[in-house]
């Protein structure tokens, strides 16, 4: 397990290329069991999470090639349609293969998901939407089975709650399935859009992806294509409010219209924020001046609103400010596990219930912290930044999942911030 150590009180400057999107990547690679054909994706993270993922992949028989950030993958029928749990312990969107497999096979086994720690989530959503396409399901041991006589059923699906993994398995699988399925309640996240794209470009029929009810018209079968993960948002988003917490002026590459546009929204209450569009939304100046002066309160929603993902690291930046402010997770139940550990820096803050209260900490000093999960990771370095002396953070894997050489990244931007190998 590495370290990562900040000597902090500086501002930050210079151009960072943002990576693709994780959260995007990830169900693609499982979407890539819908074909026998091969599937090229490039502008891919180099993160644990997708190593993962191949690795998962690779069990079912999924051939695989990586250089750079650039994979082709080709499905052949798996030995064994099960997942074991060794491999789907370390991320909760390995349960997204769950719906390919059904859909192409006719049934699966798979571990109940792990991940980061932050609430229950459960995959009631998932299972239900399937159930009404003719699956049925059991759990034992720890596994999910779904088995189903014949083929998928289109079906109207109406999902209880508003849920982006829920949405992509059932889309995933009704590209295949006989009939017409309707998704209502569906995730409008960018991550399902771009799925959208790739699916259709495999040959898939679907209409209204980016709202609230999706349209699927199921194919006998699906080709292989080529196609580009969109940027990351929330890496984005992170180094967004690395500089609101810093100062100074940080240049985004490899950005988009949608995530400029996204950004400019979420972060309006952020006044001396400056985000300035460049070359036609491919890249995103991110400045901030002295005037720390702010009082804001943001609660975390679905998309579009202030995404859960960026919580922790607003909390983070919002340390050194002249004011009171409020955020609520309304996401997730356990998502403030980052908050003890900005206390032992001298973080002035204040947790009711699923709010926290954020007073200005007038002597942020580095300290030696633990990260509990991949976003209160990225808060802890942010918290290091800006800090006085040295931070130290231990188990810094969770980091490794969804940020590619953040630390390098962060050099390029004159941040005094190193990994240390153990």
């Amino acid at each position: 397990m590495d370290k990562i150590e900040i000597i902090g009180g500086k501002p930050l400057n210079g151009t960072v290329k943002i990576s693709g999107a994780k959260n995007s990547a990830l169900p693609i690679m499982a979407a890539s069991l819908l074909t026998n054909k091969k599937i090229s994706i490039s502008n891919v993270p180099d993160l644990l999470d997708i190593n993962s993922m191949i690795q998962l992949l690779r069990s079912l028989n999924v051939e695989i090639k990586k250089s750079a950030n650039k994979i082709d993958l080709q499905s052949s029928i798996p030995k064994s349609l099960s997942a074991s749990y060794d491999l789907v312990r370390k991320m909760r969107a390995s349960f997204l293969i769950l719906g390919p497999l059904i859909a192409r096979y006719g049934e699966a086994s798979v571990s109940l998901p792990g991940g980061c720690a932050i609430g229950t989530r459960p995959v009631n959503l998932h299972l239900s939407g399937l159930e009404k396409m003719g699956v049925s399901f059991s759990i034992n041991s720890g596994y999910v089975t779904g088995k189903i006589k014949g083929k998928l059923k289109g079906a109207a699906i109406t999902l209880k709650n508003i849920s982006v993994g829920a949405t992509e398995n059932i889309l995933m699988a009704a590209t295949i399935a006989d009939g017409k399925t309707v998704i209502n309640n569906a995730a409008k996240e960018p991550e399902i859009i771009d799925l959208s794209k790739f699916l259709i470009k495999m040959g898939a029929n679907i209409r209204g992806y980016g709202t609230k009810r999706i349209t699927i018209i199921g194919r006998k079968k699906l080709s292989g294509c080529s196609y580009k993960i969109m940027p990351d948002r929330i890496e984005s988003g992170t180094f967004a409010l690395c500089v609101f917490g810093c100062s100074g002026a940080v240049k985004l590459l490899n950005v988009n219209k949608e995530i400029c546009s996204h950004l400019k929204k979420i972060f309006k209450q952020l006044k001396s924020l400056k985000l300035i569009v460049m070359n036609n939304g491919k890249s995103l100046l991110i400045k901030k001046n002295n005037n720390n002066n702010i009082s804001i309160k943001i609660k975390t929603e679905e998309y579009p609103g202030f995404p859960t993902d960026l919580q922790a690291q607003l909390t983070s930046s919002l340390l050194k400010t002249k004011g009171k402010s409020e955020i609520i997770e309304n996401i997730f139940e356990n998502r403030f596990m980052h908050i003890s550990e900005l206390i032992r820096m001298g973080a002035c803050l204040k947790l009711k219930g699923s709010k926290v209260i954020i007073n200005c900490s007038k002597t942020l000093k580095g300290a030696e912290v633990m990260a509990t999960d991949l976003r209160a990771s990225s808060s802890l370095i942010i918290a290091g930044l800006m800090a006085n002396g040295k931070t130290t953070i231990n188990r810094v894997y969770h980091l490794d999942r969804g940020y590619e050489n953040i630390e390098k990244k962060l050099q390029l931007c004159g941040a005094k911030i190193e990994r240390i190998k153990l």
